[in-house]
């Protein structure tokens, strides 16, 4: 079903850790093209939540279940886990250099699907994106040699000619902020069977490329970011969203809604000097 929804879009296409940044909207975005598929009629105010591997995004878009005008999409990991009965995400952890390739393009695929789905709501709240997956899980994979990088280069045309063709709405990434050592004891926590293999390394790994994307912008940002400290305990940091959804759900409840601004979260706002 995907993949035929995907051929039907491509017919008609041409081509560390610093208090300071906690609550601080960063702001990089490159011009959209209007001409990409997809780019008509309304748009849903689209969120990425971003963070490493157990930095708590699915309870951060739990916390937004109590809104009516938000459609919620989690990170598809059961599709991964499941692609005709093959777990490709078990795979790609125990057997990396001969799944990651499929696994990474399976992802796009899954990915691409959420990203373009339809919905009548005001707000679109994701776990993770394209982006992500480009600026960081791959990059990992090559840096580590899973990826060759022929088998590199034939990602990065999909994610080009994707970025080209196709309109990705995106009006602000909210980074949930944490240390490795932090993610590497919850991941062992929920004790997912798939991720029983990966190391505190990988996770310290994706944790400097997380911060060289969404802190220091070595990769271009679709959106502004807003940095959550996630490294609370995931039973009490609720409290901490409830004081940053003033400033995540604004520039929804406001029209012409400037996506430049510098916005802070209340819990941090007394405390951050522009």
């Amino acid at each position: 079903m995907l993949g035929k929804t995907f051929l039907r879009m491509l017919r008609p296409s041409a081509r560390s850790f610093s208090s300071s940044q906690v609550g601080r909207i960063i702001h990089n975005m490159p011009p959209i093209a209007s001409e990409k598929l997809g780019s008509n009629g309304k748009k849903p105010f689209t969120v990425f939540v971003e963070g490493n591997i157990g930095s708590g995004k699915t309870t951060f878009l739990n916390h937004f279940q109590k809104f009516d005008d938000i459609c919620l999409l989690t990170e598809p990991v059961e599709k991964w886990r499941n692609c005709g009965g093959v777990n490709l995400l078990d795979l790609m952890y125990k057997e990396s250099h001969r799944w990651a390739m499929p696994f990474q393009t399976y992802v796009t695929l899954t990915m691409l699907d959420m990203h373009t789905c339809q919905t009548d709501k005001s707000v679109k709240l994701m776990e993770r994106s394209l982006f992500s997956a480009r600026n960081c899980f791959v990059e990992s994979m090559l840096a580590s040699g899973s990826l060759h990088q022929g088998m590199y280069n034939v990602l990065q045309e999909w994610y080009d000619f994707i970025c080209c063709n196709i309109h990705i709405q995106a009006d602000l990434i909210v980074y949930l902020q944490t240390s490795p050592e932090v993610v590497y004891e919850r991941m062992k926590q929920r004790a997912r069977s798939e991720e029983s293999c990966v190391p505190l390394e990988y996770l310290k790994e994706l944790h400097e490329l997380h911060e060289n994307w969404l802190i220091h912008g070595a990769s271009p940002r679709p959106a502004p970011v807003l940095v959550l400290n996630a490294d609370l305990d995931l039973n009490t940091i609720g409290t901490e969203y409830e004081r940053s959804e003033t400033s995540i759900l604004r520039p929804i409840l406001i029209e012409n809604t400037n996506h430049h601004a510098i916005l802070t979260s209340p819990a941090k706002r007394a405390k951050t000097d522009f």
